[in-house]
């Protein structure tokens, strides 16, 4: 750690545990036998690493280098491109845009900017016309490369996340198709993120991102090698959760533990960069179609007991969720 910095109590992680590392290859391949040891994952502590995931590392080094490229822009030329100019929570987000622990964050938002990159419809897709909330056209920074990097690492992220799901089916017996009638039109999102380093004393009035859980099924994230992701154990300590070359890190969100009805977890996490220099990552919100019914699965609910939370839609859960960690969103409305 820099000696510049300095942790509030609380701040460092306590121990460290191992979080999971699962070999998904045979996944890849039509075997599910994986999707044993992932389901324990998502039971016991909702975080765990893949490897044998299949995305090329140079397709992830040309996406980390499109996002620097634009996060280096001047402020100016990055506002062409801000998310309140978007209809559909897409584009630039800035620094203190996001808050994802209000509670505890109460005049500064998260120290990083990011940018939202959604399923790119056109205007005159029905689902547009109709003006269904989270669907339309993505904001294009004017970036020779940008929009071909990023829509091929986000066609390739899609296909990963339905594997996923399918894993997550059969791990809670249920057929492995279970969840496909709901992967047509997905609401899945990219968003690369750039955080500054962190120095002088560190509080929870501002992190990188405050503790939060992800809103929705599933996120699948690659981080650079800076560190700074903590995951809350079960006992309340944080645990570290370091890069590992050759994976992402997968991590159950609240749509999915609703889903479940607490069966999976949605675990808390945060990000605090103390690395003395700029951390990136790339998150990928793996979420579906907007009319998806969120409720109760049929395997979990033990005989005589009711459901956790009340039925909802996926769409609505996200509006829900956004709502309140965006204040420009929530003002829209």
């Amino acid at each position: 750690m820099p000696d510049t910095i300095e942790l509030a109590p609380g701040l460092a992680p306590a121990h460290l545990d191992a979080i999971p590392l699962i070999d998904i290859g045979p996944l890849l391949a039509g075997d599910m036998a994986p999707a044993k040891a992932i389901g324990r994952a998502c039971r016991e502590i909702g975080f765990f690493y893949i490897e044998n995931h299949g995305i090329p590392q140079d397709l992830i080094d040309r996406v980390y280098a499109q996002a620097k490229r634009f996060f280096a822009l001047a402020p100016e030329e990055k506002e062409k491109y801000a998310i309140e100019q978007s209809a559909c929570h897409r584009g630039w987000f800035r620094m203190g845009g996001e808050n994802l622990d209000p509670e505890k964050q109460k005049t500064a938002g998260d120290l990083k900017e990011g940018f939202k990159i959604g399923r790119d419809l056109p205007p005159d897709h029905e689902r547009v016309r109709a003006g269904l909330p989270l669907h339309g056209p993505d904001i294009w920074p004017d970036l020779p490369g940008w929009r071909e990097v990023m829509q091929d690492y986000y066609d390739r992220l899609v296909e990963l996340g339905k594997t996923m799901l399918g894993a997550f089916a059969v791990s809670l017996d249920l057929p492995r198709d279970y969840f496909s009638p709901w992967l047509g039109i997905t609401m899945t999102t990219l968003g690369p993120l750039h955080y500054p380093p962190q120095t002088g004393r560190i509080t929870e009035a501002q992190l990188g991102a405050g503790k939060h859980t992800d809103y929705g099924c599933l996120t699948l994230l690659h981080q650079d090698s800076s560190g700074g992701l903590q995951v809350q154990g079960l006992d309340g300590r944080w645990i570290d959760a370091p890069p590992i070359p050759g994976t992402f890190v997968v991590n159950i969100g609240d749509m999915m533990e609703r889903w479940t009805n607490g069966v999976f977890r949605s675990t808390p996490h945060r990000v605090i960069n103390i690395s003395g220099h700029e951390r990136y990552s790339l998150p990928f919100f793996f979420d579906p179609d907007f009319h998806a019914p969120v409720e109760c699965l049929p395997t979990c609910l033990k005989p005589g007991e009711t459901p956790k939370y009340q039925p909802t839609t996926a769409g609505q859960h996200l509006l829900d969720m956004i709502n309140a960690s965006f204040k420009y969103h929530l003002e829209k409305q």
